[in-house]
């Protein structure tokens, strides 16, 4: 019987142990035994048996994380890493070799720009960075060895939005590996192998998690492909661990009725926050307002859960805003069952020169809201307040 993606991130159980249990099982083991030497010495001999050996390589409660994300994704195979940030890394050191060069958007997480600028040229890889607003400025920047082009759709924390399919024809008729970083949308709101992306990973610390408790990564893709990330991911050691892979397959049951209710309380707070008389703009996916907000509505299924606006008086307003905040909280993550808001140019973006940040729409007065499961007027009574104080 065919399954809706919101039963498979709840049914679809691939691992049972005789005891017949009817919640996911957690397998906190180190290693795994054989029947005789001459079955451990065929699993060493062979990577493509499928078994397993130690919780580095494979793990039972992994594997069935790594099958929900795939199969909610519509992708052949995945892989499960330590964090967000080990997937974006891995996928870089697994497909770029010197010598090669990638295309990014502009507008990342500031890591992943700390990577392509500062850790990639050391081994001979260049980069060039193009304009979300201007997809067509990618023809341009191809080169022979252009082996990737990574984007974040919506980027954080601009909430920029380029279209997937037009990216990936470009990246077809050049023979480029097309990478998407879907963290901010996640498998219930967008798809992106459906429109033509060969890689798709998360930061599962955000909102397939939900609650802010583990971190975690994953990338999906053709199976092929991954095989590859996994041989790397194996040898170099940035695996999940059992105990994260539990909690977030237990957060996929919950995934689609988490982004729907963030989602409807981000348009809400988003749309009642457009006219306030202390702030200069506010960008949402499914704003009308929003550039591109056609593209948005094509190819996501709401908005997300991510709401930015720019404040009036710059960096000293956008801190004291956030000083006169009552409930919402100040960290720096995002996709939290609790609201959380944050200043990009003083904390995940600091890094950046401000000629940087301007580029990818991060000013001085930016405020984003990771919008929670609070009640939405509480969620929108506590940002008034800070507004009407700051």
């Amino acid at each position: 019987m065919s399954q809706r993606p919101e039963t498979k991130a709840i049914r679809l159980q691939t691992e049972k142990t005789s005891q017949k249990e009817h919640s996911t099982p957690l397998f906190l083991t180190s290693s795994f035994t054989y029947e005789s030497a001459e079955d451990m010495a065929d699993a060493f001999a062979d990577d493509t048996l499928e078994v397993n050996i130690y919780s580095r390589f494979s793990n039972p409660t992994v594997d069935e994380f790594i099958n929900k994300i795939a199969a909610l994704e519509g992708a052949e195979d995945g892989v499960a890493t330590g964090t967000g940030m080990a997937a974006i890394f891995g996928t870089f050191m697994t497909f770029l070799s010197k010598g090669d060069h990638i295309i990014s958007a502009s507008a990342v997480f500031g890591s992943t720009h700390t990577i392509l600028t500062k850790y990639l040229p050391k081994w001979g890889i260049e980069s060039s960075y193009f304009d979300m607003n201007k997809p067509e400025s990618i023809e341009g920047l191809v080169k022979p060895n252009t082996k990737m082009l990574y984007v974040e759709t919506p980027s954080n924390p601009g909430l920029d939005i380029i279209d997937i399919e037009v990216v990936s024809k470009i990246c077809k008729q050049h023979n480029i590996l097309f990478v998407v970083d879907n963290c901010f949308a996640t498998p219930a709101v967008q798809q992106p192998i459906q429109y033509g992306a060969d890689l798709v990973l998360h930061s599962a610390t955000k909102f397939i998690d939900g609650q802010g408790r583990v971190l975690g990564g994953v990338v999906v893709g053709k199976k092929e492909l991954i095989k590859q990330l996994y041989l790397f991911i194996r040898n170099t050691g940035p695996s999940m661990s059992p105990f994260n892979a539990w909690v977030l397959t237990k957060s996929l049951e919950t995934l689609y009725v988490r982004m729907d209710r963030h989602a409807d309380t981000a348009l809400k707070l988003a749309t009642s926050l457009q006219l306030h008389p202390q702030i200069n703009s506010v960008k949402y996916p499914f704003l009308e307002t929003h550039p591109q907000y056609a593209i948005a509505k094509k190819q996501m299924s709401n908005g997300g859960g991510i709401v930015t606006f720019e404040l009036k008086g710059g960096v000293e307003s956008g801190r004291h805003f956030l000083n006169a905040l009552q409930m919402l909280s100040m960290t720096n993550n995002l996709g939290d069952s609790r609201s959380i808001a944050s200043h990009p140019a003083s904390t995940t973006h600091s890094k950046l020169t401000e000629e940087e940040r301007n580029a990818v729409g991060i000013t001085p007065g930016l405020i984003r809201i990771s919008v929670g499961l609070e009640h939405p007027e509480d969620i929108l009574n506590d940002i008034l307040q800070a507004l009407d104080k700051s």
